[in-house]
Formats: structure tokens, C-alpha cells, sequence
């Protein structure tokens, strides 16, 4: 397999999807070191691609690191951005599977012009790019002659297992404007419980985070989370936020979204008894929507459902004594909070999407861990040895007539969490 560029928060969530057993106590060997033997036994395959063969001894520091500093204890020292990216990111490659399965006569010219045209890859990427891809994977036939191999399954029990995904809704009319509408859905699958359920006029990632977030809170931590490709689903916030509260997740394989069958058959299940009855043109706000959605999911879990011979609540009573809630409304918000790295400038600013900050004048020319919600920026802080320093939004008129203080303690540059550029 060739090497990719892996990020810190990719190695982390690797580290972290081989501990979980112990962390979650679902091993099943008589010790953890029993464990952590069986694991290590065959050489494994990196985020990079590289192989690589580990001592037991370094799964038992890394469960330590993991208990003491959450996924950031995880992560490689090293957390600069280094090495360029494939010439197509995942959702460029999503579009062309989308592409060939809905348009399976178009060659990779005309794929091609579509990506640049609608913002998938830039004009500076080859066409020779998209024609290795689909040659590679095989996409210039309309049939695909790659039959999976699928078995039915169920997890064990509440909680072991949600599966996520997004669905198109009608367009609603809201003070005068239609809008498309999205329902972002989690479903158990132990139990077929909607444990998550909210519609939104933006398919994105904070809004799949808000209806996890408040899922959790509700019916507990899941051991696992069985979402697609999409970045609303695929990209470093959510994979940090499920290594921080304990959750493992996992990606289905590229176009595959069959192979999460639960979620795609709750959608079935909520047209067919639900949205195709309902009379859209009397739905005149998106708060309005969701309280109708909110009717039909607790419908849906006090109903008898057919592959269970029980209703989902039933199912869920019986087996929630597995089930892990939060420390505290604190850590959980602590936990969803989104992570990134800025450098503050000169004039002691950093910019989050395209808005600027003040940071205190301490961090000046260092690169620092932010953390916010991005519904609730001005609670935004830098992180910096377990410590938080509030942002501020930069008013620069205010600043203007500020008296400057230069009387500050330098920071050391040499420990973890800040780096100073020569």
C-alpha cells in the first residue's frame, strides 16, 4: 500500500480505535496484557500506509496517556501539517462515484470539467488525475462487477453500535424564502431506537455534532459510531470529539451507504409513514418541522417493530445497564469542542473562519491549540498546558484607544503546546 499523508488526529484515533477494548472493558481475553499480546501479534497497518509492529508495552503506555490526556495525549509530538495532499480529497472522489452511478455514460473528460466547474478540485488539478481514478477503480463500465459480500448483523446490545447518516427533505417555505431541508438521523442498532433525530436547513458537520452531542446526553456513549464518507461525517473535529468521549468510529467503505442498513431503512420507514402523508405546504418554519419530526420519532420508538418482535424502547430497557452517560454537562461540551491550530500575529490576532480574535500577547508568533463551538464563539479559548485563555472578538476601534501593556511573562517556547516560529 503507498504511503499518505496521515494527520496527528488520523495516528491518535488509530492509537485510540486499538485501546478502546480496555478503555470500554469489552475485551474479551482474561487480562488487558492478555490483550494488548493478542493485538500486537501480527504487524498493523499505520493511517500512512506503513506497516509496522508494536510491543504490548506501548498499547498499556498509550491506554495511561489516554486516561490522563484524552485523545491529545495520543497524538505524535510532531503536529505541524507536513507533506501536500492527494490532487482529489474524499469529497471530490464521492462526487465521482455519485458521477459514474447516476451517469454512467459520461467519460472522465466530462467528470472532469464537472469537478472544476462545481468546486470539487481546483482548475490546477490534471485531468490525468480523474482518468487514473476511475481507471483504477475500475468505473468506465456501467455495470459494476463488484458484488459485495453481505451478511445480516446485529450488535449485541444498547449503545454497542449507532449508525448515522443524512437524508434530503422537501423544500419548506419560511418567512417568504424556500429552503431545502436535511434530517440528520442516529439510530441504535441493537434496538432500531432513533436516539438522535433534527432536521436543519444546512447539511454540516457542527450540525451532525449538535444532534450526537445531544444524543449522548440522552441515552449515553456509544462504543461505537457507523458513519459514510461525506465530510459531514469524515474529517478531523468528528474523529477527535469520538476519541475524547470514547467512542470508536468507523467509516463505511466508499458509495457503500447500503452497508449501513438501519439508518437507511428508518429513512424508509419515515417517508413511508410519515413525510408522505404530511402535508408540506402547511409547514411554515423549520421549529415547526422539527416538532412534527419530534412527534413521529417517539411514535416510532413505542412501536412494534417487525425485525425485533418488540418495540425499540423495549429493547432499549433491557439492555441499559451497558450503558456509559457523560462525567458532567461540562466535560461533555469540553469533549465536542472543535480543535484547531493558529498562529497569532504580530498584532496579537488570530483568524478563525475569516474572523479575527484577539489572543493574549503572550502567545505573539507562537502556534497555539484553539478550542470553540462554532455557534457559541465567544466562549472560544486557546488551550496551552491545561490552562484556557479566552478570545476575544477583535474590535479595532476599541483597540485603537487601549493602553498598551507590555509588561507580560514570556512564555517557554521549548515545552509541548506552543511552538515559536524562527
Amino acid at each position: 500500500m503507498p504511503k499518505i499523508n496521515a494527520s496527528p488526529i488520523d495516528i491518535a484515533h488509530f492509537r485510540f480505535a486499538l485501546i478502546a477494548p480496555v478503555i470500554q472493558g469489552t475485551f474479551f481475553e482474561p487480562s488487558a496484557s492478555a490483550y494488548y499480546r493478542k493485538v500486537t501479534e501480527n504487524p498493523l497497518t499505520l493511517p500512512d500506509g506503513s506497516i509496522f509492529s508494536y510491543n504490548p508495552k506501548t498499547l498499556e503506555k498509550w491506554t495511561v496517556y489516554y486516561r490522563k490526556g484524552g485523545m491529545e495525549a495520543l497524538m505524535p509530538n510532531t503536529r505541524s501539517d507536513k507533506g501536500s495532499s492527494r490532487a482529489l480529497k474524499d469529497t471530490a472522489i464521492e462526487e465521482i462515484f455519485r458521477l459514474k452511478e447516476n451517469f454512467p455514460k459520461l467519460n472522465a473528460t466530462q467528470i472532469y470539467f464537472r469537478l472544476v466547474e462545481e468546486g470539487f478540485i481546483p482548475s490546477t488539478v490534471s485531468v490525468a488525475s480523474v482518468q487514473r481514478f476511475i481507471k483504477k477503480h475500475d468505473l468506465k463500465s456501467a455495470r459494476n462487477p463488484h458484488v459485495k459480500d453481505r451478511k445480516a448483523f446485529e450488535a449485541p446490545f444498547f449503545g454497542s453500535l449507532w449508525q448515522a447518516d443524512t437524508c434530503y427533505l422537501p423544500y419548506i417555505s419560511e418567512d417568504g424564502k424556500a429552503r431545502r431541508t436535511y434530517l440528520i438521523m442516529i439510530v441504535d442498532d441493537h434496538s432500531r431506537m432513533i436516539v438522535g433525530g433534527r432536521i436543519f436547513y444546512a447539511d454540516t458537520a457542527y450540525n451532525f455534532q449538535r444532534v450526537f452531542k445531544q444524543a449522548i446526553s440522552t441515552y449515553g456513549i456509544p462504543h461505537k459510531l457507523y458513519v459514510d464518507n461525506g465530510s459531514v461525517y469524515a474529517n478531523n473535529q468528528l474523529a477527535f470529539i469520538c476519541g475524547s468521549i470514547g467512542t470508536i468510529k468507523i467509516q463505511t467503505p466508499v458509495r457503500d451507504g447500503a452497508s449501513k442498513g438501519k439508518v437507511e431503512r428508518a429513512f424508509r420507514t419515515l417517508k413511508n409513514r410519515w413525510l408522505h402523508g404530511l402535508d408540506i405546504a402547511s409547514v411554515t418554519s423549520l421549529e415547526q418541522f422539527n416538532a412534527l419530526l419530534a412527534d413521529y420519532i417517539r411514535v416510532h420508538n413505542t412501536t412494534l417493530h417487525s425485525s425485533i418482535h418488540c418495540t425499540p424502547m423495549e429493547r432499549f430497557m433491557a439492555s441499559k445497564a451497558h450503558i456509559s452517560m457523560p462525567k458532567s454537562s461540562e466535560w461533555l461540551d469540553e469533549c465536542f469542542h472543535n480543535w484547531i491550530t493558529r498562529k497569532v500575529n504580530n498584532d496579537s490576532c488570530v483568524s478563525i473562519n475569516k474572523v479575527a480574535y484577539d489572543a493574549p500577547q503572550q502567545f505573539i508568533g507562537m502556534k497555539v491549540d484553539v478550542r470553540f463551538l462554532p455557534d457559541r464563539m465567544e466562549e472560544a479559548f486557546i488551550l496551552y498546558e491545561g490552562k484556557h485563555y479566552p478570545l476575544n472578538s477583535t474590535d479595532k476601534v476599541a483597540n485603537s484607544m487601549a493602553k498598551r501593556n507590555n509588561n507580560f511573562d514570556p512564555l517557554d517556547y521549548s515545552k509541548r503546546g506552543g511552538v515559536k516560529d524562527d
